[in-house]
């Protein structure tokens, strides 16, 4: 019945589409199956295209035949491997979308036919959903909630993920008709399949995080208070029966819980969890336990749709400071501009604060810092109740800050934002310091001696950190109210007492970053005193960013050991495996470790193992290893011994298996998604595989183990999961990153050699004697890191790095045996003001070569400019070394820029896309070069080539050219015949044969010679000329006729 009730609803939402009452996106598009909205204008999308591909495989396959022959049809073409079982799924999956009377039948279809548990189906809807939601046809939503519902309740392993990657679309602070639709169908799912929910801890906490967040936003309406009541029930009930579950939200559960405390189920809730904690569970101790354990990304990531995400981080990692009020001025109008959004700018300081901590690197830019974008959320809030609420969201992780447990990066933001609009926003600096004070005894009086010292630990921590250097400029501003100044110095006398007299942070020039990515304790400021300003009174900054005013230096996190507590997880497995655990955390020894790890193994891997203990024990793994993923891994002196006893961790048993099995062995899957578990919960897990295949005698000629896991974690994708990897690695060890640097280069060309990703990542972080022994390994033929179809792309990527990154990247290009023809057209890249260090690389590889008449070309094509001396230096260099030969390519590109039509020209060129070859430039930089050459013994325009291309043009050009060039054809007519000529015709000039009458010191043959093949090179081009009087006379031009 539900699978047909699923059926109903989504044919009746498809029918009312088509009889046009169907209201939105979906109503007008046509009915032939489309997944996605389009316009006339828009490309067909790859995915969908693949699709309906897939679908119509499906439909010819089963069309007009019996249920039975279909069936038998579909599972022969499955059985001839993996591509046709995925292209079976994925029609199958399309029909389910797009043909709600076929849904049924479909389904059932799709759970004979697929091998994998519905693994490719899956991770489809999870792309679908995190791409392509947005333009999703109404139907195909429908449909796709109502696949979600048959997948959870069949209890297809991983619907889960789906369910949360739902959720995570359901916007907040938006109370449109589809975003309501989408909010109670969700919640529908899960209620439905209540004992399902039970089993995930994870769907658990992020469900109730979810749905405590959109009460909020659900009331006014009818609808909305059914709704309204129905998420109350939902959470109220997971909250009560399973509170340990949902402890682990951290202290962002209490923020959430207090929006909705007025509500009697939740004030009931509040004062069991106030005055009888013990009610809701036995461990659970107090609110204090609560706010005292930091929020996890993921909960915090979760409440924003994946294209708010996308548009934020965008922002900060792309976008230049100064440059960011059409950003954020779209964000405004796409998503902030109803008086229901306001309650979103929480969501959005709470991910920017716990979620966007950039690297250093962009920290160290002048990429769009954290700050300016909270205090543009705040000077445009519109209501007051938000307004008070996002400063709380802002100040959140002050409140009980430990600087063991928490980050800096959390606390780092308000701060910032109270120095730099100290000038430009006063008001905004003295709101906060306001509310800074007010919220010690007012958030909750009898922890207010906690919240004091939290408060207190921020501010001690921020200086100690060196992200202000003293907050005497800041709390005793003149620019603040006497009372604002005086509740300061109660409050915080410790941080009043200035040296001197009150005025702006004075800070002195930074110091520069080390390779290694800490901050020196020595340095005084992390931020230069530039005026800072939001939206409309920024001023445009340096576009190119290398002198930017405002400079983070990265700051270094104090790691303390915490004591590890896998209390939570024991209770949920097996009492086998539970004692195995214990025994394990019990264990100092690292090869008794080792025996009860490989024990651990063994029973994963036993027939009658519960595979949905496998997150369970991720989560132990994760915790009791902590220790595995700080610090370095590559020992300090490399070798065969070292390398194997660094791998020898309890951790790499899992390792150490998987190389020993057959990849097409059940377990070989079974111990992938223990790894995938991992990875989830501890990402560095990536990077220690690669490590352990590239050090380990056991997983030599394993790397391809590395794929198979790639492709079993979420992301699914090797690409991403290797860049992420690698990232993780960078950022963590340098030595390590290079290392293995050669083994990934080698095992993952078509990852690595496609973009400048990874080169990026190294050249950021590595030092000279680093780079050194890369280009040592390319030399020795460990390491090829640019290939020929793609160094080009590579090379142009790499003009907006960093300049000692860009001088990495040459000198690592300069040590593989690559063409220079291969990069030449970058030359149309590159401008002498913004691009020096490419030039300067480009110029000294010139000099080596013999110029070919492609090179010359580019090196022409540069526009001429006073203070750009390349065309001319290496000009001047060819002409020491190789001048007949710049002589003929200079002859003919004259000859051809003079003689053929704009259009022809740019057709012949091999690089027509790029050379704008002109004969003016060419005369130009000729010109540049005489002027250059003047007063030296080099007589490289006397050479007769030279001579009469320069004839040649000047014969045909007009007399403006003449004005502008003409020291440049004076050299020309000192070639010519000293005898007077009489004035003649251009055809009786022909016809007299002037080159008889050369000086006796030119060789006539080797002229006639170079005269005739000017000839026969124009003679396919050139139009006939026209018969017309010219001043002068021509002895080359002549030839043509």
């Amino acid at each position: 019945m539900e699978l047909q009730k699923g059926k109903g609803a989504a044919a009746a939402a498809a029918a009312s589409g088509a009889a046009g009452g169907g209201g939105g996106a979906g109503a007008g598009a046509p009915g032939g199956g489309r997944l996605l909205l389009s316009t006339s204008l828009d490309a067909k999308d790859e995915l969908e295209e693949r699709l309906e591909r897939c679908m119509s495989i499906v439909t010819s396959m089963t069309a007009g035949v019996s249920e039975r022959e279909a069936n038998d049809a579909l599972n022969a073409y499955v059985c001839k491997g993996p591509p046709q079982h995925e292209e079976i799924c994925l029609g199958l999956f399309t029909l389910v979308l797009t043909e709600p009377a076929q849904a049924q039948k479909c389904y059932r279809d799709l759970a004979l036919v697929s091998r994998d548990g519905m693994n490719i189906v899956l991770n489809k809807i999870n792309q679908i959903l995190m791409e392509k939601y947005l333009k999703l046809q109404d139907t195909c939503r429908t449909q796709l909630v109502w696949l979600v519902r048959e997948l959870v309740k069949s209890g297809v392993l991983g619907a889960d993920g789906v369910c949360m990657t739902f959720m995570k679309q359901i916007a907040g602070g938006d109370v449109t008709a589809k975003n309501i639709w989408l909010a109670e169908s969700v919640l529908d799912i899960l209620m439905e399949q209540r004992e399902w929910v039970l089993k995930s801890s994870i769907l658990i906490a992020m469900a109730v995080y979810t749905y405590l967040r959109l009460i909020v936003d659900h009331h006014g309406t009818t609808q909305l208070q059914a709704l309204r009541q129905k998420e109350v029930d939902f959470c109220i009930s997971l909250l009560r029966e399973r509170f340990m579950e949902c402890l682990m939200i951290g202290r962002d559960l209490v923020r959430l819980l207090q929006n909705v405390a007025r509500i009697p189920e939740f004030e009931l809730l509040w004062k069991d969890i106030i005055h009888n904690p013990q009610a809701l569970s036995p461990q659970f101790t107090g609110i204090l336990q609560l706010l005292q354990s930091r929020t996890s990304r993921k909960f915090l990531a979760c409440r924003l749709t994946p294209d708010m995400e996308t548009k934020l981080l965008f922002m900060t990692s792309r976008v230049r400071f100064g440059q960011q009020k059409r950003y954020q001025d779209w964000f405004q109008r796409q998503y902030l501009s109803t008086p229901d959004s306001q309650s979103l700018r929480c969501d959005l300081i709470r991910y920017i604060c716990g979620v966007v901590h950039p690297s250093n690197e962009v920290l160290s830019s002048d990429i769009l810092p954290r700050w300016a974008i909270i205090g543009w959320l705040l000077t445009t809030c519109t209501s007051n109740v938000a307004a008070s609420n996002a400063k709380l969201a802002l100040f959140y992780d002050w409140l009980f800050f430990s600087p063991d447990k928490d980050s800096i990066m959390n606390i780092e933001p308000a701060i910032l934002v109270m120095h730099h609009s100290m000038k430009p926003h006063p008001a905004i600096t003295a709101t906060l310091l306001d509310f800074m004070c007010r919220i010690i005894p007012n958030f909750y009086p009898p922890l207010e001696g906690h919240v004091r010292q939290g408060v207190f630990s921020s501010l001690n921590h921020i200086v100690e950190k060196r992200v202000l250097a003293h907050l005497a400029p800041l709390f005793d501003n003149p620019k603040l109210d006497k009372e604002l100044r005086a509740m300061l110095r109660e409050k915080f006398p410790e941080f009043c007492s200035s040296p001197s007299p009150p005025v702006e942070v004075k800070i002195e020039e930074p110091v520069s970053m080390e390779m290694d990515n800490h901050m020196s304790d020595k340095d005084e400021s992390c931020y230069d005193n530039a005026e800072a300003a939001f939206s409309d009174d920024e001023e445009d900054l340096n576009s190119k960013g290398k002198k930017r005013e405002f400079r983070f230096h990265p700051i270094k996190e104090t790691v303390v050991e915490e004591p590890v507590d896998i209390t939570p997880y024991l209770d949920q497995l097996d009492e086998s495996l539970r004692d195995k655990v214990l025994q394990l955390q019990k264990g100092s020894d690292t090869e008794a470790q080792c025996e009860v790890m490989q024990e651990i193994v063994d029973q994963v891997l036993e027939e009658d193992f519960d595979s949905e203990q496998l997150s369970v024990l991720a989560s132990c793994l994760q915790e009791l290893f902590k220790g595995h993923f700080r610090g370095e891994v590559l020992p300090e002196e490399i070798t065969e011994e070292s390398l194997e006893e660094s791998v020898g961790k309890p951790l790499y048993l899992i390792f150490r298996n998987l190389c020993q099995m057959q990849e097409d062995n059940s377990s070989f899957s079974l111990l992938l998604d223990l790894l995938s578990e991992l990875y989830q919960k501890q990402p560095k897990i990536g990077y220690h595989l690669l490590y352990y295949l590239r050090a380990s005698k056991a997983a030599a000629g394993k790397m391809n183990l590395y794929e198979s896991f790639a492709q079993a974690t979420q992301l699914g994708d090797l690409h991403t999961c290797l860049m992420m990897d690698m990232k993780a690695c960078q950022e963590d060890d340098v030595r390590l990153l290079c290392h293995l640097t050669p083994s990934i280069y080698t095992e993952f060309p078509d990852e690595t050699l496609r973009s400048g990703e990874l080169l990026n990542m190294i050249v950021a972080v590595i030092d000279s004697a680093q780079l050194q022994e890369l280009v040592c390994h390319v030399m020795m033929g460990n390491l090829v890191m640019f290939r020929k179809d793609s160094v080009l792309n590579i090379l142009i990527q790499s003009l907006d790095w960093e300049t000692f990154e860009q001088y990495c990247a040459w000198q690592l290009f300069l040590a593989h045996n690559i063409p220079l023809e291969t990069i030449i057209p970058i030359l149309q890249h590159l401008k002498y003001k913004e691009h020096p260090e490419a030039l300067s690389c480009l110029l000294l590889q010139l000099r080596r070569e013999k110029p070919s008449e492609e090179m010359v070309k580019m090196v022409l094509s540069r526009p001429c400019h006073p203070d750009d001396q390349f065309t001319t230096s290496i000009l001047r260099h060819w002409c020491m070394k190789h001048d007949e030969l710049l002589a003929e390519h200079i002859k003919s590109l004259l000859i051809k820029n003079n003689s053929l039509p704009r259009k022809r020209q740019s057709l012949r060129s091999s690089s027509s896309k790029l050379a704008q070859l002109t004969l003016e430039q060419i005369l130009e930089h000729l010109d540049s070069l005489r002027l250059n050459l003047t007063n030296t013994k080099q007589n490289f325009f006397s050479q007769t080539p030279i001579l009469q291309a320069l004839q040649h043009v000047q014969a045909s050009c007009d007399e403006a050219h003449k004005m502008k060039f003409s020291d440049l054809f004076s050299l020309a007519e000192e070639y010519e015949d000293s005898s007077t000529k009489p004035p003649k015709s251009r055809r009786k000039a022909a016809l007299s044969s002037p080159r008889s009458r050369k000086n006796a010191t030119q060789p006539p043959n080797a002229e006639e010679e170079s005269g005739s093949s000017s000839a026969s090179e124009e003679e396919d081009t050139k139009p006939k000329p026209t018969k017309r009087k010219r001043k002068g006379s021509s002895a080359v031009g002549s030839d043509s006729d």
